[in-house]
C-alpha cells in the first residue's frame, strides 16, 4: 500500500503530464475544443498520458494525439 505522500506525488505527476499535453498542443497551434481539453485534464492514467504526450510532440491535428 502506498503512503499518502506517494499518492500525492503520483497525482501531481498525472496532473502535470496532462497540463503538458495541453500546452504542447496549444504551442503547436492545434485547435483544442473544451471537451477534448477536459478529457486530457481529467485523465488519471499515466501510461495513456505519456502516450498522448509523445504523440503531441509531432501532431498536426488533435486526432493524431487522441484517436489512436
Amino acid at each position: 500500500m502506498r503512503s499518502y505522500g506517494e499518492q500525492l506525488v503520483e497525482r501531481g505527476l498525472k496532473r502535470g503530464r496532462a497540463q503538458d499535453v495541453v500546452r504542447i498542443l496549444i504551442a503547436r497551434g492545434i485547435q483544442l475544443d473544451e471537451q477534448s481539453r477536459q478529457r486530457i485534464l481529467m485523465c488519471r492514467n499515466l501510461e495513456l498520458l505519456d502516450q498522448w504526450f509523445d504523440r503531441a510532440l509531432n501532431a498536426t491535428r488533435l486526432g493524431d494525439v487522441l484517436d489512436q
